[in-house]
C-alpha cells in the first residue's frame, strides 16, 4: 500500500472513531460490558497506542537501525497484516500491553481532552506517514507488543486496522 493511501486510511479510521465517540451519549463514556473496558478506556488505549508511535517516528532514522535492526523479510499487504493480527489476538486472548493493564477509567471531564489528543495525534501520524521515505518505510522496523518487529509501513497499516477494530467493538457492544 502506498504511503498516501495509508495516510488516507488513517484519516478515515480515526475520523470514524472520533465522530462515533463525539455523538455517543456522555453517560456511556464510563460504561462498558461486564468485564470489558469502558468506552473511555477504549479511547485511552488507542491514544496510548498512537502517542508512542508518533514519538518514536520523530527520532533520527539511525536510531531505528541501531535499536531494532533492519527488515529482512518480504513486506506483507494490509489483508495479511489483519489476518496475522486476528490470529494472534485469538491465541493470546488475555494479553494486554503493560500500559493498558489495570487502566483507570477516565472520567467524563477527560472526554474532550482524550478526543482532542486522538485527533491531534492522528493528524501527526498522517503527516509523518506522508513525509517518511519509501525506503525507510520498508527497511526500518519497530517492535510490536504482539506481532514482533514489523517494518514501519506495516505498523502504520496495522494502526489503521487497530482503530477500526476498536471502533467496530464500540459500535457493536457500547
Amino acid at each position: 500500500m502506498h504511503k498516501d493511501e495509508i495516510a488516507d486510511l488513517l484519516e478515515q479510521k480515526y475520523h470514524a472513531l472520533i465522530t462515533w465517540l463525539q455523538v455517543q451519549d456522555n453517560e456511556k463514556w464510563t460504561q462498558g460490558p461486564e468485564g470489558k473496558w469502558t468506552t473511555s478506556q477504549q479511547a485511552l488505549h488507542l491514544l496510548q497506542s498512537i502517542k508512542p508511535l508518533n514519538d518514536i517516528l520523530s527520532m533520527p532514522r539511525f536510531f531505528f537501525k541501531y535499536a531494532f535492526g533492519k527488515n529482512t523479510r518480504d513486506l506483507h499487504d494490509y489483508d495479511t497484516i489483519i489476518k496475522d493480527y486476528q490470529k494472534i489476538l485469538k491465541e493470546s486472548k488475555d494479553y494486554t500491553f503493560k500500559s493498558s493493564k489495570n487502566m483507570k477509567v477516565p472520567k467524563l471531564k477527560d472526554k474532550t481532552y482524550i478526543l482532542n489528543r486522538l485527533q491531534v495525534e492522528s493528524k501527526k501520524l498522517q503527516y509523518k506517514t506522508r513525509r517518511i521515505s519509501d525506503k525507510n518505510l520498508d527497511t526500518l522496523v519497530l517492535p510490536h507488543p504482539l506481532m514482533g518487529k514489523m517494518p514501519i509501513r506495516e505498523i502504520l497499516m496495522w494502526n489503521a486496522y487497530h482503530v477500526e477494530h476498536h471502533t467496530k467493538t464500540l459500535q457493536k457492544y457500547y
